[in-house]
C-alpha cells in the first residue's frame, strides 16, 4: 500500500473576506474530491483571508499511479485562476 501526501501552500489572490476565500476553497476542493477521489482539508491559516494550506492524500496499492495523481492534482490547483500556489511538497510513504 503507498500513502502520498500532498501540502500546498496557496493565496486565494481576489479574496477580501474570509468569506470569499471559503467560498473559493469550496469550490477547488468538491471539483478535486470529485474528479481524483481524494482526501483534502485546509490545514492551517484558518484566520488568514488570503493564504491557506491544503493537504492532500491518496492511498493506492501502486506508488506511480499515486505519484501520477498527486502531481495531476498539482496541475489542476495551477491551473485554477483564483488561486496562486506559493509552494507545494509531495511525499509517497
Amino acid at each position: 500500500m503507498t500513502v502520498g501526501v500532498c501540502t500546498v501552500e496557496l493565496e486565494v489572490s481576489d479574496s477580501n473576506s474570509l468569506k470569499d476565500k471559503r467560498q473559493v476553497l469550496q469550490s477547488l476542493l468538491t471539483r478535486l474530491r470529485s474528479k481524483f477521489n481524494l482526501s483534502l482539508a485546509q490545514l492551517d491559516t484558518h484566520g488568514s483571508w488570503r493564504n491557506a494550506t491544503l493537504g492532500i492524500a491518496h492511498v493506492s496499492n501502486d506508488a506511480q499511479y499515486t505519484d501520477r495523481v498527486l502531481n495531476k492534482v498539482l496541475d489542476t490547483i495551477e491551473q485554477e485562476t483564483r488561486v496562486i500556489v506559493l509552494g507545494s511538497e509531495l511525499e509517497l510513504l
